[in-house]
């Protein structure tokens, strides 16, 4: 496939760009529009490819683009799923350039949704285009692209149920995840599901003088310190009750095996210009972000931020707080037990209201499946190298929902690197990855066979 997207190299950036170019941020409603423009040029780009059907279908959200090429009906049907929203842009001042308007600097197109996932959606694209336009397709193929990924995908499990023959296929085929380095590719074998919440600490009807009536009442952006703080203990263990039940504590052997994925802690920690690590003890930084659960305090507010001085004593504060979860933890349940425990810690000074937001479980599939062995005889055809299997500490809660709709597993082929800096500003896609991506999608297929 080299010559291909050489040959094609710049027809490929351009219809890239048309993606990048347009703002479609899911969670702004300023932005629904965009959501449908989007949606509209990936069927564009879907029929150009050489599919033989592509549409918008809409759901009680965001619409979900569908497209399929079918070759033969015993021939292995592969579903490829992607999502064609992302992150709001801010802090926009931290950009080196216009979001939204791509830019190659050192190598990288850097633009919101370079990476993830629009650049990584493009790849299975080209990669389709490819073969049916030069080596022949032997597998039938389906497209599932939504725009609700980034705010947890309420729409897409109903939908999915709803269409469940219209899916049917034998894998699931993703690339939306990481890989441990340029030189060392993995494919990740499972990921961390989400329980994501909103808290809100309330203590007089009013905000009030800090000066009458400071030290006199509880102040809520206090108490809310006081209350996250003891969420977790001094060894980094979550201490919402129950929260641990359902964890599946690894062998041994399962651990040694993880342990060989090449990581340097002190590049890790340069990388992120940190002095030290933290985390639950007793567990690696790896470990710690794969096999893992792990609870963190995503956004807090509340009383006076503007510029100057306003000495208030608030009426409310605010939190947003994220709990990732290893398979067997099951979202809804962590849901509830944070919010019966973060009650039961409530002072009688302050009243307190837990609002779910949104979430999904984790999975794991197995190294010895075909796809995946398929997915790892390309990677070494195209890096040079076996990729090792690894565990993606992020969340696609959604892909979880249609392993159990469709009864297949997913496939985490991942390209993205963490000097991506995806969901932050200067987001970024390495041309190298973007071009090889293509060519071990095309080899997948070549070796994939149910």
């Amino acid at each position: 496939m080299k010559a291909y997207i050489e040959k094609n190299r710049e027809r490929f950036l351009e219809e890239l760009y048309s993606l990048l170019r347009i703002p479609s941020v899911s969670s702004l409603e300023e932005n629904r529009g965009d959501m449908k423009r989007c949606a509209d040029r990936l069927v564009e780009l879907l029929l150009e490819a050489g599919a033989d059907s592509a549409a918008v279908y809409p759901t009680e959200g965001h619409p979900v683009v569908f497209g399929q090429k079918k070759v033969a009906e015993d021939a292995p049907t592969v579903l490829v799923y992607g999502h064609y929203d992302v992150q709001p842009v801010d802090p926009l001042e931290l950009w080196k350039s216009d979001p939204f308007e791509p830019e190659i600097r050192d190598g990288a197109i850097y633009a919101r949704g370079a990476n993830d996932d629009k650049g990584q959606l493009f790849m299975h694209l080209k990669a389709f285009e490819y073969m049916v336009r030069e080596t022949g397709l032997h597998h039938n193929v389906k497209f599932i692209f939504e725009g609700e990924e980034e705010i947890g995908s309420p729409s897409l499990a109903k939908w999915a149920s709803e269409h469940k023959d219209l899916l049917a296929a034998d894998i699931i085929l993703v690339s939306d995840t990481t890989m441990i380095s340029e030189s060392v590719p993995s494919i990740n074998c499972g990921m961390r599901g989400l329980a994501y919440v909103e808290v809100k600490v309330t203590g007089p009807d009013k905000d009030l003088h800090s000066g009458h009536y400071g030290g006199a009442v509880a102040n809520p952006i206090n108490v809310l310190c006081d209350m996250i703080s003891s969420l977790i203990d001094k060894d980094g263990h979550i201490t919402v009750k129950g929260f641990y039940d359902d964890v599946v504590e690894l062998s041994d052997e399962d651990r040694a095996k993880l342990a060989k994925a090449p990581f340097d802690l002190e590049e890790y920690k340069s990388f992120l210009n940190i002095r030290e690590v933290k985390g639950e003890k007793g567990y690696s930084t790896l470990e710690r972000t794969g096999i893992r659960p792990c609870l963190d305090v995503n956004g807090i507010w509340g009383g006076y931020t503007g510029e100057g001085a306003k000495t208030v004593l608030p009426s409310e504060a605010h939190a947003k707080i994220s709990m990732r979860l290893v398979p067997n933890q099951d979202s809804e349940t962590i849901t509830r037990l944070f919010s019966e425990h973060f009650k039961s810690i409530a002072p009688d000074y302050v009243t307190v209201e837990v609002k779910p937001c949104h979430g999904g479980n984790g999975f794991l599939i197995p190294i010895s499946s075909p796809a995946y062995q398929a997915a790892s005889r390309a990677m070494t055809d195209v890096y040079g190298i076996e990729p090792v299997p690894s565990r993606g500490g992020g969340s696609i809660p959604v892909l979880a929902d249609l392993q159990r709709i469709l009864g297949i597993d997913p496939l985490l082929m991942g390209f993205g690197l963490e000097r991506d800096t995806i969901h932050s500003p200067n987001e970024s896609y390495l041309l190298s990855q973007l071009f090889k991506g293509m060519e071990a999608i095309a080899l997948f297929y070549s070796y994939y066979k149910k």
